[in-house]
């Protein structure tokens, strides 16, 4: 079976990514590509490495031109999916790439954010390890006409994603963070009093808004903090899902820096260890709890991965180490912000929710050099 698929924001950096991996899916066709201010221009246009999809024209971003599609993609700026996406049928598969969608709780929306909050959907991290008692009731039965074989559940995110017909994918610093703590969290072998991330991250991530900051000029030869001081909108996000792994009242120090490199994320996550574990327990709580997974591979003991491992892939690469003398667990993850932290992570998630091979149209091959 094909599943027709639109996509707005086509114009930008995450709707761009998004065409890019669709555009090799076996099993989805793009019928429907949408812009704002970019409305009837060739998507060749605004997207000229997408020469297989130099046949679709932009169409407005509307609920009418949005509906009738199997699957639409949502890559549009925070704040601007809610309303779209409440009038869409129910039985239409939306993925919100934006943060419309990813908080539950209404107070850190208003917190970080402003406007009308539009409720919490599914969220789009599938590999996120949830404690025993989140896990527990996650998975419901796949809605009519979807393929998925097994609801067994796998004390994973993706447990909430089976038949699942409104999806929040990451914000991709968060789901940076969120996955190289969440091990240590689940089993017991840190704190969550006492988080502290820094991130390196290409600008790719805050999209092709014409701003001072991200003149290649400001960039290049440059590092440039942002939203410092507790400030950055995916601390919520972060906290969500620490607690959704068994932290009771996680405290995070997130420190995002702008670097000149055009996509990548390098999360440097550490957080203190409880008293008695090893470096080789560390180790092996990690390990363990990707093991299984396709996209999210655990280094051996030593070694570090780097951004350049990751582009154009899937993959989420992550390093640990055991700080003995600072009496703290050292993390260090690589991923694509375009790829996996956002545009591979919705057709991931979207993959499950239909029933499909969860890494269909999706590669763990990076480009290199």
């Amino acid at each position: 079976m094909t599943f027709s698929v639109a996509v707005a924001g086509a114009s930008g950096y995450a709707g761009g990514e998004l065409l890019r991996i669709l555009a090799g899916h076996p099993d989805f066709e793009i019928r429907t590509v949408t812009a704002h201010q970019n409305a009837g221009h060739p998507l060749i246009a605004h997207q000229p490495h997408l020469r297989s999809l130099a046949h679709l024209t932009l169409l407005e971003t509307t609920a009418e031109n949005l509906a009738g599609h199997d699957v639409v993609f949502l890559a549009l700026p925070h704040g601007a999916s809610g309303e779209i996406a409440a009038q869409l049928p129910d039985d239409t598969v939306v993925v919100d790439c934006g943060a419309d969608h990813r908080l539950e709780d209404p107070a850190d929306w208003a917190a970080f954010y402003s406007g009308e909050h539009f409720g919490a959907w599914a969220y789009g991290v599938p590999e996120l390890p949830l404690a025993t008692d989140a896990a527990a009731g996650s998975v419901d039965a796949p809605a009519a006409g979807t393929h998925a074989a097994s609801t067994a559940p796998t004390g994973k995110q993706r447990d909430a994603l089976l038949g699942a017909r409104r999806i929040a994918a990451p914000g991709c610093n968060a789901s940076a963070v969120s996955l190289a703590l969440a091990p240590g969290i689940r089993a017991g072998v840190i704190d969550d009093e006492d988080i502290v991330a820094v991130l390196a991250v290409g600008p790719s991530g805050a999209g092709k808004s014409l701003k001072t900051m991200y003149l290649a000029s400001e960039i290049l030869g440059s590092a440039n903090p942002y939203g410092v001081g507790g400030t950055h909108r995916h601390i919520p996000e972060i906290q969500q899902n620490l607690r959704k792994a068994g932290a009771e009242a996680p405290t995070v120090s997130f420190t995002p820096v702008l670097v000149p490199m055009s996509r990548g994320i390098l999360a440097t996550s550490t957080a203190r260890v409880r008293p008695g574990v090893t470096a080789e327990q560390v180790q092996a709580v990690w390990e363990e709890a990707y093991a299984d997974e396709p996209f999210v591979h655990v280094l051996p003991a030593g070694t570090l991965p780097r951004t350049a491992d990751v582009l154009g892939a899937n993959t989420v690469l992550i390093g640990v180490a055991l700080d003995a003398a600072a009496g703290r667990v050292v993390t260090v993850l690589a991923l694509d912000n375009l790829y996996k932290g956002t545009a591979g992570a919705a057709i991931q998630s979207v993959n499950i929710a239909l029933g499909l091979d969860e890494t269909t149209g999706l590669t763990v091959n990076g480009v290199a050099p």
